[in-house]
């Protein structure tokens, strides 16, 4: 089942303004990925582990999560060494791993890496339907906001509508295989969720016609901005800014 394993805490990060986490987690996605520099890229790296830690997040299931973004980076370590011009470090065959080539690669990891612990440190420590809240109240448009909720609320029905046919399937003696059988009753499994998901969502969109809906979800209680939220966040922001100020200087020098 889908669930939300870095929302539940009793850190202050969880107790948070989902507003003030939100704010902070897109202006540290916004403010490192221009940087061009390894040691400040490695500077960002640190900070967004401060969240981390500060949420008390567990270690295995966010090692899990890393584990899948890096196995996207890895084939940029396997290609970009090898297609970046510049001075050759090692050879394989016809191949010339460049060190260009290999210091994109290492910053790419970098910055990937952070921008995700930072979003993991910041935004996940909230639920997503809080943080589909926090957007709507922080002036995102309205529609991105109803697209995450619904996209959220509906992902688990869609999930459970393919466990039943796939449990269907096995009770009628289908055993995956690496045939031909096997990848039509998969491809039928996958046409019949979309169809059942498509009846679904006409259903669900007349149900909230009748009962009024006008385009907005209403909340049960009024999001609330601790001072402490506030100064935390100014404080973030401000370090990260501080990274990408210092990498401007480091590549162009202190302007005169």
């Amino acid at each position: 089942m889908l669930d939300e394993p870095f929302s539940e805490g009793t850190s202050y990060l969880h107790r948070a303004d989902p507003r003030a986490k939100v704010v902070s987690a897109f202006a540290f996605a916004m403010l490192v990925a221009p940087v061009r520099s390894l040691p400040m890229a490695l500077c960002a790296f640190a900070l967004a582990l401060v969240p981390v830690v500060a949420a008390q997040l567990p270690l295995p299931r966010l090692v899990r999560r890393l584990v899948v973004i890096n196995l996207f980076i890895l084939f940029l370590w396997l290609f970009l060494p090898f297609a970046t011009p510049g001075e050759t470090v090692w050879s394989l065959g016809p191949l010339h791993a460049t060190a260009e080539g290999l210091r994109e690669a290492a910053l790419v990891t970098l910055k990937s890496n952070a921008i995700v612990l930072a979003l993991i440190g910041l935004a996940a420590t909230s639920g997503i339907t809080e943080t589909g809240h926090a957007l709507a109240a922080i002036g995102a448009p309205r529609k991105l906001s109803l697209l995450l909720l619904f996209t959220w609320r509906y992902l688990h029905v869609i999930e459970q509508e393919y466990r039943r046919l796939l449990t269907a399937a096995r009770v009628r003696g289908f055993v995956a295989r690496t045939d031909m059988r096997t990848y039509a009753t998969y491809a039928n499994l996958a046409g019949m969720v979309l169809v059942r998901s498509w009846d679904r969502a006409q259903r669900v969109q007349q149900a909230m016609r009748l009962r009024g809906f006008a385009g907005t979800f209403h909340r049960l209680y009024d999001f609330s901005t601790a001072p402490g939220d506030r100064i935390w966040a100014c404080a973030f922001i401000a370090f990260t800014i501080a990274v990408l100020v210092t990498d401007i200087i480091l590549r162009h020098g202190t302007p005169a």
